[in-house]
């Protein structure tokens, strides 16, 4: 990797780290770091440019409408950052194409369009699920004032993105409007891999979960 490039990215975690420190609904700068390392690690497994992938990972949450409000405004933000930090055009726009598509929101969305898109997909994917996506769904519920648990809500299959944003139904219904899909839209081979360990993880709670709200265990 270029020094240059380094550079850019040694700011860009500064960026990330002072924007989100006090984020405490699962998308702080803990979700950004171990987004950026599973990036990397895919991107150097499916030969994909690591620059443009730590980039989009290490930025990702910065335009997110639900921690900022405005995506529009947000994806603005990045783009200047960038720019002042001389990323050549054309890292630019795919770093912001990356940013601006990958969200799941519901999970209505078109395939990304680069490998370098699928693997930051992957990497943000694979942060929700697993032991750590456990804890986030959590975290992320009780910001949201969700409940743990409503034995009466049934999940719900499709949902628009006002819904998938709105705080009804529990953190455990999450995991069946969204985590336990995430395996299976997983697009690179190396991300699949991964996921099927974190997959079993959610699963495995999911049985014990239920025994004890039973008092069966």
């Amino acid at each position: 990797m270029k020094r240059h490039e380094q550079r850019v990215l040694a700011a860009a975690e500064a960026y990330a780290k002072q924007e989100l420190a006090q984020e405490a609904s699962g998308h702080d700068w803990w979700h950004v770091y171990r987004v950026d390392r599973l990036a990397e690690r895919i991107a150097r497994e499916e030969n994909a440019d690591v620059f443009i992938c730590r980039l989009a990972a290490l930025l990702h949450d910065l335009a997110d409408e639900k921690l900022f409000g405005d995506e529009a405004a947000g994806l603005r933000k990045i783009s200047e950052w960038m720019e002042r930090h001389e990323v050549s055009p054309d890292a630019v726009r795919h770093v912001i194409e990356i940013v601006s598509t990958m969200s799941f929101k519901g999970g209505g969305r078109p395939p990304m369009r680069t490998l370098e898109g699928r693997v930051v997909q992957d990497a943000d994917r694979l942060d929700a699920i697993g032991a750590v996506g456990i804890a986030r769904v959590f975290a992320y519920s009780g910001a949201k004032g969700r409940l743990i648990h409503d034995p009466d809500f049934v999940p719900r299959t499709d949902m628009t993105k006002e819904q998938y944003r709105s705080a009804d139904g529990s953190a455990v219904a999450h995991f069946y409007e969204k985590l336990l899909k995430l395996k299976d839209l997983m697009n690179t081979d190396h991300a699949k891999r991964l996921a099927e360990g974190r997959h079993e993880t959610l699963t495995r709670y999911l049985e014990c979960f239920y025994e004890e709200w039973e008092g069966l265990r």
